[in-house]
């Protein structure tokens, strides 16, 4: 009795989360018309609203197609540098000796609790004298830049749980630290390293302050394109709608391909 109490709660707080994304998805499906007249849970009683004109008409929209596209060509680089750099870094900090290397990774850490709002003037000036302002690869930048120390700090305690007989064994066995890293350690760290990428996948996907200050504002990525609708346009809702949809289909369709890892990632590092 207890636990059908229980599953009928969780399913009841399912429902209420997920009613917000029920009615952006059935607002993006209904007419400009139908939309000002009544609201999205009419739909139930009426479905004959149900449209998919709304999308037709933003695929159709230079600004939303080419914002998406925009938002591709910075999320993707930004996430995989991040993974790239930071598996490196993270392998460095724990199983490398360099001078000092306690007191980088301690400053690595200091860095998580820099936040961005503090970056923004001095690194849009840095930007601005190297030429890099106002484009895709100065917002990529910023994003790697601070997407990194949580990154090695998250890496370099996953890799530091890695036996290290084994370690030892497969350089007895003559592998090189270049090789060791490619056959042993990413292997290893799959989870951890999966779990990092949806992480930041999902940020810079999402992200809006950083594409409104270094973005260009001629190829803005979907988040701001998407704001600059409601700028012009006031609530334009059957606009808003279902470009907001489309650009959460995304990173719902990376966390749902890529569900398995990331619950490994999550769960290997619970239990360590």
């Amino acid at each position: 009795m207890g636990g059908g109490a229980a599953r009928l709660f969780l399913v009841v707080v399912a429902l209420f989360w997920l009613m917000p994304t029920v009615g952006l998805l059935l607002s993006s499906l209904r007419s400009p018309s139908d939309i000002s007249g009544s609201g999205w849970w009419t739909v139930f009683t009426a479905p004959a609203q149900l449209t998919v004109e709304n999308y037709s008409a933003i695929l159709r929209d230079g600004t939303i197609t080419g914002s998406l596209l925009s938002t591709v060509m910075i999320t993707v680089p930004a996430t995989l540098l991040v993974v790239v750099v930071g598996s490196l870094a993270g392998y460095a900090f724990a199983w490398m000796e360099f001078p000092g290397r306690d007191w980088w990774f301690l400053a690595v850490v200091g860095l998580l609790v820099v936040p961005v709002q503090v970056a923004l003037v001095p690194v849009s000036r840095l930007f601005g004298e190297i030429g890099v302002f106002e484009t895709t690869l100065g917002v990529v930048l910023f994003h790697t830049a601070f997407g990194l120390p949580f990154a090695i700090f998250l890496l370099r305690n996953f890799f530091a749980e890695i036996p290290r007989e084994l370690l030892e064994a497969a350089r007895l066995d003559g592998a090189g630290e270049i090789r060791l890293f490619a056959r042993v350690v990413l292997p290893l760290g799959g989870p951890a390293i999966a779990s990092l990428g949806i992480f930041q996948f999902l940020w810079v996907w999402n992200d809006m302050l950083v594409a409104l200050i270094f973005a260009d504002s001629d190829a803005p990525p979907i988040t701001v394109a998407l704001q600059q609708q409601v700028r012009q346009f006031g609530n334009n809702i059957d606009v808003l709608a279902p470009g907001a949809f489309v650009s959460m289909a995304v990173p719902l369709a990376v966390f749902f391909a890529f569900q398995r890892q990331f619950v490994s990632g999550v769960m290997a590092g619970a239990v360590k």
